[in-house]
């Protein structure tokens, strides 16, 4: 039953598989997260319930808490990276001088990789 409790209470990470530096920082994260965090691939996900449509996901990293919120981009990356002992080399990311940074600099990143793997009218790799 504990076991059972602690499969509910995890939180997600859906990120796009087709994209290698995605794969790559989601097998280092695999090394290093605890069980209270499930990694999934976009592409082989079958149910949105509760969640944005598939391109909406492939836009920006998306994390759906134990508690069901739903965070996106750096603060997704950022919740993600805190159940691992490198918490503390990511927070950082969220203090209040380098947060708008970090997100302007977020959202330009995906912009450019969405466009680069998918091309400017979504139409995406299944």
């Amino acid at each position: 039953m504990e076991n059972n409790r602690q499969h509910c209470a995890q939180s997600t990470l859906y990120y796009d598989g087709h994209c290698s530096l995605c794969t790559r920082e989601m097998a280092r994260l695999a090394e290093f997260k605890d069980t209270g965090l499930r990694l999934q691939d976009i592409h082989q996900l079958d149910d949105f319930r509760g969640l944005p449509d598939r391109d909406t996901l492939l836009r920006n990293l998306h994390l759906k808490t134990a508690e069901g919120r739903l965070l996106t981009g750096v603060d997704a990356n950022v919740a993600a990276w805190q159940g691992t002992r490198y918490r503390h080399l990511v927070g950082w990311m969220r203090w209040p001088v380098v947060k708008p940074v970090a997100d302007a600099v977020y959202r330009w990143w995906a912009r450019w990789r969405y466009r680069r793997l998918y091309g400017n009218n979504g139409n995406q790799q299944q």
